[in-house]
């Protein structure tokens, strides 16, 4: 049936998170196609003609942003916190953070007063659950939840950052909260800040939080820059080259250990793998161009007594020596990478969070705080 707005009761608006993009999203949407799916809501028995939003307050805001002057809604038949319960159930808008679910068990608890055991009864969880999803909402200053709300902090960074920030102080968490807002960081950005705080001194941890776009700065004047397609298809190659070997040393170790040979099907199970090994190989071998007559090119690089990712330039080892399972982090750019036992490569010189108290960060603090504003 549609309904018009001013018969919307949307008390509960403010237990759902913003996202400005998806609600871009979701207005582009309703303007091509219009609307596709009602809202949820429940009839109001003291207030005739009125009924309660339980699902669709983004789809009612942009609806109203487009000057329409109904919406369409589907009623069900159940109490209010029936209906609630039933929607937060079946998920059918995307899954809300652990905070969103604090936010509707604190208002079940405030306003019908339900107990820990009677909420956990009636979302199916454990009263573990629910007292975990309250605490939160105890734990986050108003003023932190309020920006989740708004859409300023994302849901994901709250849970992940600031509430551990506030189980020791509720002060730094608000300066951390602002400072999140205030320059609008990224997921990414926002745990790289917090890592450098943690490990920071508290004098440092002052000027994290009141100038983080400086360490986010001297972060990615640090930062290598990032590998070209070719060079992750070298790396690609040579990490190729070097499971080869791994696998001809494994193979000779069982002969030279007199180990029982594969049986039959066994054989037959390590040729097929070792076939459609061959097979992409075979593929990637056609697409790389071959060099024309007359131009010289230099195949090998600059380690030419070693297959390329085996071993780091200088050494006098023999390709088959048996530390060949372990390379030095500090090869060259050709043979960067290490294999240990359960993971097999990891690049040399990979990005990793700078932290606070790297002097190069001190100094960048120290300067511009002397440099006043």
């Amino acid at each position: 049936m549609k309904l018009e707005f001013h018969q919307l009761d949307r008390r509960h608006e403010h237990l759902r998170v913003r996202n400005a993009q998806r609600q871009r999203q979701l207005l582009a949407s309703l303007a091509t196609a219009g609307q596709q799916t009602p809202i949820i809501v429940v009839a109001l028995s003291d207030q005739p003609d009125r009924y309660l939003v339980i699902d669709g307050y983004k789809r009612i805001a942009a609806l109203e942003q487009l000057g329409r002057d109904t919406v369409e809604a589907v009623i069900w038949p159940l109490n209010e916190v029936r209906a609630l319960v039933l929607d937060r159930s079946l998920h059918w808008s995307e899954r809300e953070s652990a905070l969103e679910e604090g936010w509707l068990l604190a208002e079940l608890e405030q306003r019908f007063g339900y107990g820990l055991e009677e909420l956990a009864r009636q979302f199916d969880r454990s009263v573990s659950w629910v007292s975990r999803r309250l605490g939160l909402v105890e734990l986050l200053p108003d003023s932190v939840q309020q920006q989740v709300r708004t859409g300023e902090i994302s849901a994901q960074v709250a849970m992940k950052y600031l509430v551990p920030v506030a189980r020791g102080s509720l002060e730094d968490c608000q300066q951390m909260a602002e400072a999140f807002a205030r320059h609008k960081l990224s997921s990414r950005q926002a745990g790289r800040l917090y890592a450098a705080w943690r490990e920071a001194s508290p004098q440092i941890r002052s000027r994290l939080l009141e100038q983080p776009q400086l360490f986010l700065k001297v972060q990615r004047e640090t930062e290598p820059a990032a590998a070209s397609p070719l060079q992750e298809l070298l790396r690609d190659l040579e990490m190729i080259a070097a499971i080869a070997h791994r696998a001809n040393r494994r193979l000779r170790k069982m002969h030279d250990d007199q180990c029982e040979p594969p049986q039959e099907e066994q054989s037959e199970m390590l040729r097929h793998s070792l076939a459609l090994g061959l097979q992409e190989l075979q593929r990637l071998a056609t697409r790389i161009p071959e060099v024309k007559p007359g131009k010289e090119e230099h195949v090998e690089s600059e380690s030419t007594n070693h297959d390329s990712g085996i071993a780091c330039a200088g050494s006098e080892e023999t390709r088959d020596r048996a530390g060949v399972g372990h390379l030095s982090s500090n090869c060259s750019q050709g043979a960067s990478f290490q294999f240990h036992a359960g993971a097999d490569t990891a690049a040399c010189g990979e990005s990793r969070t700078l932290s606070a108290t790297d002097p190069r960060v001190v100094a960048a603090l120290q300067r511009e705080s002397r440099a006043g504003p």
